[in-house]
């Protein structure tokens, strides 16, 4: 009950200053950020995944030609 009277006190204070549309715009950078980084995560998981599928078609080629070859 205290935290919920201290934050809504603090907010209305801080809103004539100012501080809280600050606090809100940090909190939307780092919201975007986070997404930026989500994004970058799963683009890099992508192309590990591509490159995973190249060596497994390299081997599998490589194989088929040492078949070939010791025929």
């Amino acid at each position: 009950m205290r935290v919920a009277w201290l934050l809504a006190t603090s907010s209305g204070a801080l809103g004539g200053c100012g501080l809280a549309d600050s606090g809100a715009a940090a909190a939307g950078g780092a919201a975007a950020a986070a997404e930026q980084a989500a994004a970058a995560r799963a683009q890099q998981q992508h192309v590990r995944e591509q490159i995973e599928a190249v060596d497994r078609e390299a081997l599998e080629r490589e194989r088929a030609a040492a078949d070939e070859a010791g025929k």
